[in-house]
């Protein structure tokens, strides 16, 4: 149950964006927030969120059985009631593997830190998915480094991105301009980019 550091520092400014998407208010609709979160890595901030977020349903998942683990110690030690077992989700598949979640059912979507370390066909499936399982006016929220319309910056992006193409040929900073092309493909719109710490962006798309 090791949480990396990028996340205890990045779940305060996360959270206060999520608020505005799943807080008191947000929907007009009665009852709960249906989340489902994909690539929940080691789930602090799943186990923060939901905490934080009590009229949400969180449904945490990962690609990596260790991650579920973790997912599911932090939700028993942090004592958050509303945050669901973790589920064995790879979000490159169709959603109909996704842990059984039906089409139109979800209020958001949540995927951070995931784009850049993970093949594109990840992306292109998260996008897939979110077209067919959020409700009308539902959101997909995504955090992370980006490239904006072909440009990468500061240096220090662009020296990361780099860095991920030598680990990985297929990983590197996702451009925003191809993320545009993937929502409107699958019925989503690119709402809002919200300049986050340390050179991220939490990207807003809203299902149409």
């Amino acid at each position: 149950m090791q949480a990396p550091a990028a996340a205890e520092r990045n779940k305060g400014p996360i959270l206060a964006v999520l608020r505005e998407y799943a807080g008191p208010g947000a929907h007009a609709g009665p009852g709960v927030l249906r989340v489902l979160e994909v690539g929940a890595g080691a789930g602090l901030h799943a186990a923060h969120f939901a905490q934080a977020l009590p009229q949400t349903r969180w449904q945490p998942s990962d690609i990596d059985p260790r991650a579920l683990r973790s997912i599911a110690a932090y939700a028993e030690a942090m004592r958050v009631p509303n945050v669901l077992p973790p589920i064995l989700l790879d979000v490159s598949q169709g959603w109909e593997t996704w842990g059984g979640t039906q089409p139109a059912t979800l209020d958001l979507l949540v995927s951070i830190n995931m784009m850049h370390i993970a093949e594109l066909r990840c992306t292109e499936g998260l996008f897939k998915g979110a077209g067919v399982l959020l409700k009308p006016g539902g959101v997909l929220f995504t955090y992370g480094p980006y490239a904006v319309d072909g440009r990468i910056s500061p240096q220090s992006n662009v020296d990361f991105d780099r860095s991920l193409r030598q680990s990985n040929p297929a990983w590197g900073l996702r451009d925003t301009a191809l993320l545009r092309q993937l929502a409107e493909a699958n019925g989503l719109r690119l709402e809002r980019m919200v300049d986050m710490p340390a050179n991220n962006k939490s990207l807003i798309f809203r299902k149409q």
